[in-house]
């Protein structure tokens, strides 16, 4: 392997104090037998236990190991981005902070991203040491769907350990809760070399899990949200349009025929406003109306772009490197 390899690794958390020091440890023993160069980036997102200081230690200690604190918990996909918006590697690897993820893993899924050519490969944590009723058939029929809906076919989009180019995750824009969805996101750029590698899954060591239940009915409502935003994300008048459009036809045709009922047909029946098909008219245009007006203010929004900032950062631990710019 070429020793010109350099490698970010992405770890975000909350309130992880406990695994922090044995999970460098392990990374240290890791690329101890490993020549290539690697970075650390611990992105803290809003912890309330002494999770920061323990990254502030590690930076003291370690010029590779670099650290961001939020102000507040803005979730794990901001941190992703974070993270990636700050990674100087070639290749960027992401694994989570609770030692669920094995370090060890980590030079097998590089040398596959490099060897298969690929612009993504996403780990495969087939044999899990969780719940059974509570996450691993809530996951099972979660993939299920989103492979369905994406296209793509992976056995476990939430795998937080994933191997990326530097060419995809500088390209994505990892935003609200879409960490789940990042090969669906590279797809959607044109990153289509997508892999799927198994790894090891750990038991939990410390502490609890972060991510409650409700993960999975948010991540149904993500997909939708996603399915929909890469087919009528450019052109949402395609979508909206279409629909008012059909709306407003046949609210015309209904009050055309009460029209030429009332004055042609049938002038002493009862007044237009008493008949059902005057409501459904008027609600047909009003309803499609508004599905144009929303087109037209998607597509200004989306003409105007983003401009909220998603997070803001409290503390930074950078210690002189030539290669990042401050």
């Amino acid at each position: 392997m070429q020793n010109t390899t350099y490698i970010s690794l992405i770890i975000p958390l909350l309130n992880e104090e406990e695994s922090l020091l044995p999970l460098h440890k392990w990374i240290l023993d890791v690329f101890n037998k490993d020549s290539r160069t690697y970075e650390v980036i611990f992105i803290d997102d809003g912890s309330s236990d002494n999770s920061w200081n323990v990254i502030s230690t590690l930076t003291q200690k370690h010029l590779n190991v670099f650290g961001i604190k939020f102000v507040k918990n803005y979730g794990k996909s901001q941190a992703l981005h974070a993270g990636f918006a700050i990674a100087k590697g070639n290749y960027i690897v992401t694994l989570d902070s609770d030692l669920q993820d094995s370090p060890e893993e980590i030079p097998r899924l590089v040398d596959a991203l490099i060897n298969r050519k690929l612009d993504l490969i996403s780990g495969w944590k087939k044999k899990r040491y969780d719940s059974i009723l509570f996450k691993n058939i809530p996951s099972k029929l979660f993939n299920w769907a989103a492979r369905k809906v994406s296209g793509i076919d992976l056995h476990d989009f939430n795998c937080g350990l994933k191997a990326y180019t530097k060419e995809v995750i500088k390209t994505i824009d990892v935003h609200g809760e879409m960490h789940r969805y990042i090969p669906v996101l590279a797809a959607h750029e044109g990153f289509n070399r997508i892999g799927e590698q198994i790894v090891k899954h750990q038991a939990r060591q410390f502490g609890t899990t972060k991510f409650g239940a409700d993960r999975f009915f948010k991540g149904f409502l993500d997909l939708i949200t996603l399915w929909f935003i890469n087919r009528f994300g450019k052109q949402p008048m395609h979508f909206f349009g279409l629909w008012g459009t059909l709306m407003l036809l046949l609210g015309f045709g209904f009050t055309v025929y009460l029209g030429i009922d009332k004055l042609l047909l049938n002038t002493e029946a009862r007044l237009i406003t008493e008949r059902p098909e005057f409501y459904v008219a008027l609600t047909l245009m009003l309803l499609g109306s508004q599905f144009f007006i929303a087109g037209f203010l998607g597509e200004i929004i989306l003409r105007n772009g983003r401009s909220t900032k998603r997070y803001i950062i409290k503390s930074k631990f950078f210690k002189h490197d030539p290669r990042r710019s401050y």
